[in-house]
């Protein structure tokens, strides 16, 4: 009988932990394409025209679900460095999805 307790555990553990992996991987997913739009017309001066960074760090690669934790915090208002009075008001000027195609289209070079 614990055999069979100890399976079950297993089975809807993994099951959880899967399920918490898809929902996370399906909120990140942005519109490259519109993010590519956006980011040329918003963040290009300081970060580069490739996102290899100039004024601001460098974003090019870095992971989708890392670059939206950031704009949301930026967005909320969160200081995460000295650079947060030059990026909140930009992250704010940002919507959701808007949020989500750049982050798309960043982590993408």
């Amino acid at each position: 009988m614990p055999n069979n307790i100890q399976k079950t555990l297993i089975t809807l553990t993994s099951i959880i932990g899967f399920a918490a992996l898809t929902s996370s991987a399906q909120a990140a997913g942005g519109d490259a394409e519109a993010g590519k739009t956006k980011f040329k017309s918003t963040c290009v001066t300081c970060h580069g025209s490739n996102a290899e960074g100039n004024v601001g760090p460098k974003l090019a690669g870095q992971p989708e679900a890392e670059i939206i934790r950031k704009l949301t915090e930026f967005r909320a208002g969160k200081q995460r460095g000295p650079m947060t009075f030059m990026m909140a008001p930009m992250a704010q000027g940002l919507t959701e999805e808007e949020v989500k195609n750049v982050a798309a289209y960043v982590s993408s070079l």
